[in-house]
């Protein structure tokens, strides 16, 4: 039975603190369309309820990384949970696609897709339309990450789409010019990824600043309600650290920790940074 949808949240809503949004994960306030879930698994809100992300915010991107996959990326999302909770940190999780409803049923905290295509339900195969995402359990979505670019039209297009089902979304930009103009779709959360430094070694908050700072100011001018990451080679307390610094409200990281060979002290490292 499905619940009935009381409001949906604007994507225009300024995400509340990560003490209420653990609130909000803890208490139960309905069913869900999935099959009821059994005992031992964790309450979820209904559908079109979903509180926003947090913040400051960890947010993880499992990729397609071959440890992150099926049992893997249930592994690393319970670790995720159990960390955040002690750190007092917001935490979120993006596994691949075929994992998100099996993600989602096993932990309390925000899951994301890593896209959603700007379709309606219907004859499109192999699209994730909004709908997919949220009656998998999703919270969201990633949008135009720089492994899966959107013209500017299409990443309006799919913000309006996740707003409308009461889902957040994730902007990605690779510079500070592109922040600038997807700044203007009003989105929960921008992050600012240069795409040179993804998976590198050098993280952007301490080899290029400047970027980050100019990334959070360009945002406060057009979108202040806006909460900005940072991410590409994001690997420890000290990346996480220099990002907060530099205004931004969280990170997101990906092979820092689905690639880690110790994933538990991975994420504890990024969470001592903040």
């Amino acid at each position: 039975m499905t619940n009935p949808r009381r409001s949906r949240r604007s994507s225009r809503a300024s995400p509340s603190s990560s003490e209420s949004t653990r609130t909000a994960r803890s208490s139960s306030t309905g069913t869900s369309t999935r099959s009821a879930p059994g005992p031992s698994a964790p309450a979820r809100p209904p559908l079109g309820e979903r509180p926003p992300l947090g913040r400051p915010l960890l947010l993880v991107n499992l990729k397609t990384y071959p440890g992150a996959l099926g049992p893997g990326a249930v592994r690393l999302a319970r670790t995720l949970e159990e960390l955040g909770r002690g750190a007092g940190v917001a935490v979120a999780i993006a596994p691949a696609a075929p994992d998100l409803a099996r993600v989602a049923g096993a932990v309390a905290i925000p899951v994301l897709a890593q896209h959603v295509d700007a379709v309606d339900t219907g004859a499109h195969t192999g699209s994730i339309p909004s709908e997919a995402v949220e009656r998998a359990g999703g919270w969201g979505s990633l949008v135009n990450h720089s492994e899966h670019p959107l013209s500017v039209p299409v990443a309006r297009e799919t913000v309006r789409r996740l707003s409308a089902h009461g889902l957040t979304a994730v902007l990605c930009a690779r510079d500070v010019r592109t922040v600038a103009r997807l700044a203007t779709l009003n989105a929960p959360y921008l992050a600012i990824e240069p795409p040179e430094l993804i998976g590198g070694d050098r993280a952007v908050s301490t080899a290029r600043p400047q970027v980050v700072s100019g990334a959070v100011a360009a945002v406060r001018a057009v979108a202040p309600a806006t909460v900005v990451l940072c991410g590409a080679g994001v690997h420890d307390r000290h990346d996480v650290a220099r990002a907060l610094e530099l205004g931004a409200a969280g990170v997101l990281v990906a092979s820092a920790v689905a690639r880690a060979s110790d994933p538990r002290a991975a994420i504890g490292e990024l969470l001592a940074g903040f």
